[in-house]
């Protein structure tokens, strides 16, 4: 399932709306990050199948991409690797989040550009993905 959700009021339209993707394959999570995320003037993809990312990020050219690092067809780790190794997509912000980070886990090792813990506190994930996303804007 893909959410596509892009708010923009009338006093944001001659502000360039970032572009994020965001792969999780717990629904009820996609919907709540999809939905926050577009509230913030964000224009998102959502998407819960790990195959869908590098097609939609190739089209989209996304501003940052926010992976889920456990799901059910794959692994966040390696497709932030891919990511990062893929000729058009390699200077985007990728940030993994999961619940299941260990203190020994090193994904660094992956190329992220920042790791949040599930459960997550919604106004660090918006200050995280806004700070990176400007950042990559600038370029």
């Amino acid at each position: 399932m893909t959410y596509r959700f892009s708010f923009m009021l009338t006093q944001y339209s001659d502000k360039l709306m970032r572009k994020v993707i965001v792969l999780d394959d717990n629904e009820d999570i996609l919907h709540v990050v999809t939905e926050v995320l577009a509230y913030e003037q964000f224009e998102v993809r959502g998407i819960s199948a790990s195959n869908e990312l590098i097609p939609l990020a190739e089209g989209f050219s996304p501003d940052l991409i926010l992976l889920d690092m456990r799901l059910r067809d794959g692994n966040g780790g390696e497709l932030c690797s891919q990511i990062k190794t893929h000729p058009d997509l390699k200077d985007t912000p990728v940030v993994i989040f999961t619940a299941y980070q260990r203190p020994t886990d090193d994904f660094s090792i992956y190329g992220c550009d920042a790791v949040i813990n599930k459960p997550f506190d919604l106004n660090t994930l918006v200050e995280t993905i806004d700070k990176l996303a400007q950042v990559n804007k600038a370029y």
